[in-house]
């Protein structure tokens, strides 16, 4: 420069900003010459970045940038390609998104206002023959409005058949070979009530809990009573109220299956979805305790055995509850709350044989309290009560979710 202040020849203009050189690692880094934002830098949703808490949204972007495309939901559908061709509708894949992880927050990064519509667009895009379900056109939905096949009703009237046999059996014999009757046909109806691929133990724990429910209020009172010295009586008509609401509960089953299908056909988003959801299963839940109460009493009136027990129908509702869970993939779930339950009876038996241990007397404080107030149902009751009540629980969780609902057939 001079010394008047006149740039010297070759020298850069007062206060311009000399070019980076080409080498320069500032260049061309998020910023144009002229200082705006590049296109990389926003991202699909209108310039805001993607959240931390979105994984996959991240991946889909990664993968949309380095495949040089600016179409994330394109990248979304090379991630989930096997999903998507597989569905036979939108909704499997607005299921199967939402079992990924993918929410309605994270379809909004995507240009899409809910994980359905999102779910839609993927669906679109991919190339299907003539036998594929149409755009926007759901599979029809199984329930109750499906008609019954001549196995599905076989298989449900099957357990009441089962459980008539039983108490015919009973009333024919006595002595050792009547309680041998007895357990053959609770570990039947545990067969055919447990529902089709159980959980491994699913059957023991169901057919423990029948047996209890058969012989085990007789024999915690001779227990408690000092026996038993002798055989103890047999209570048939929880078993046959048990076995002849197993046609109602899988008319409940397919009802909820068949009104969660359409809710999720009809939603607009996922907690859409699970709030209409959690009251239907409530009022299923309800409908089936209503069923099973008046069965239950029908069959006492006709034996003579006067109103049922709250065992028999804490037992009945965890049984419907268990096969909900199963039918709807939460196996795991369904055999851990029965096992619950079926160690709370023989915690029971046990403690009252260990109280009679010398010092062991408080062992058996608490069945004795329970029995005391309530009677021999008292622990079948507080037992299997405690665990529908935790079923219902995650139920109302799990099944609240449209994963759970992804091609799911009544059973």
């Amino acid at each position: 420069m001079s010394d008047g202040g006149t740039p010297a020849a070759g020298g850069p203009a007062r206060g311009v900003r000399p070019a980076p050189a080409a080498g320069d690692s500032r260049a061309g880094h998020g910023r144009t010459a002229g200082g705006g934002r590049t296109a990389g830098d926003r991202t699909a949703s209108g310039g805001r970045p993607a959240g931390r808490g979105e994984p996959l949204v991240g991946q889909a972007r990664t993968a949309a940038t380095r495949h040089g495309s600016a179409d994330p939901v394109k990248a979304l559908l090379h991630r989930h390609r096997e999903l998507c061709e597989r569905a036979v509708d939108p909704l499997e894949i607005a299921a199967g998104l939402e079992a990924h992880g993918v929410t309605d927050r994270t379809a909004a990064r995507f240009r899409h206002r809910d994980v359905f519509s999102l779910a839609e667009e993927l669906y679109a895009r991919v190339p299907r023959g003539d036998g594929g379900t149409r755009h926007g056109s759901a599979a029809p939905a199984s329930g109750p409005a499906t008609p019954w096949s001549a196995g599905a009703l076989l298989l449900a009237l099957l357990p009441g058949a089962l459980g008539l046999l039983t108490v015919a059996g009973l009333t024919a014999t006595d002595g050792p070979l009547r309680a041998a009757v007895g357990v053959a046909g609770a570990l039947g109806l545990a067969v055919a009530l447990a529902g089709p691929a159980p959980a491994p133990g699913t059957r023991a724990w169901t057919g423990f809990l029948l047996i209890y429910a058969l012989v085990g209020d007789g024999l915690l009172a001779e227990l408690l009573a000092g026996g038993p010295d002798g055989p103890w009586p047999l209570d048939a008509p929880p078993l046959l109220g048990l076995a002849l609401a197993a046609a109602p509960a899988v008319w409940c089953a397919r009802l909820f299956a068949a009104r969660a299908r359409r809710r999720l056909a009809g939603s607009r988003g996922l907690a859409d979805f699970a709030a209409g959801t959690r009251p239907l299963l409530l009022g299923v839940v309800a409908l089936y305790t209503a069923a099973l109460t008046g069965l239950l009493a029908l069959v006492g009136t006709v034996l003579g055995a006067g109103p049922p027990g709250g065992g028999a129908v804490a037992l009945g509702v965890l049984l419907f509850l268990a096969r909900l869970l199963t039918a709807h993939g939460y196996r795991g779930a369904a055999a851990s709350g029965l096992a619950a339950a079926c160690a709370v009876h023989g915690l029971a038996l046990a403690s009252v044989l260990a109280a009679r241990l010398p010092g062991c007397d408080l062992l058996a404080r608490p069945v004795e309290a329970a029995f005391s107030a309530g009677g021999p149902a008292a622990v079948p009751a507080l037992a299997c009560g405690g665990a529908a009540l935790a079923l219902l629980g995650h139920a109302t969780a799990v099944l609240g979710r449209a994963s759970a609902h992804a091609g799911t057939a009544a059973t």
